[in-house]
């Protein structure tokens, strides 16, 4: 499978498969202006390679991101879904839609790749987080990984 002609549904099947983090307990570490930690998953059969992934700015609150990126056997890899905090507007490109400053869920979409956009090019507005250890906890639960624990995000009282 080729990056580029990943079918949605194979990108849907890759997102919902059973997977399990081989490394729940990796450090966080500290590159230029952010933090970031690093997980191998595998998925639960051992057919398929992905990385979890966290980054957090170390000048903004609201910089983060938590991400699930598939390995390919080929070398290739795809970013299948990203979790992104509120320090920056997004506009798809495709769909020319704009939203500004709010959490975003990045999704891999067939349309995306086939035009040689960034396979999560496309994103959703999202309030069912507003944390990195949310965004993280979100993407763990969207995505189909066990064994690493997360927090969810208190809800937002005032919104």
């Amino acid at each position: 499978m080729a990056s580029e002609t990943l079918t949605e549904e194979q990108i849907l099947d890759l997102v919902a498969m059973p997977k399990r983090v081989e490394n729940p307990n990796t450090k966080t570490k500290i590159e230029a202006k952010h933090a970031r930690r690093d997980f191998r998953v595998f998925s639960v059969d051992g057919s398929y390679e992905f990385a979890l992934f966290t980054r957090q700015s170390l000048l903004l609150s609201d910089g983060f991101s938590a991400g699930l990126r598939w390995l390919a056997k080929s070398g290739e890899s795809v970013i299948l879904m990203r979790c992104n905090g509120s320090d920056h507007p997004h506009t798809n490109s495709i769909e020319r839609d704009k939203f500004e400053t709010t959490c975003h869920i990045h999704h891999a979409t067939e349309r995306y790749l086939a035009v040689g956009k960034k396979s999560e090019g496309y994103a959703q507005a999202t309030r069912e987080y507003r944390t990195l250890e949310g965004a993280l906890h979100h993407i763990v639960r969207l995505c189909n990984i066990a064994g690493l624990k997360t927090e969810q995000d208190e809800p937002d009282l005032f919104k």
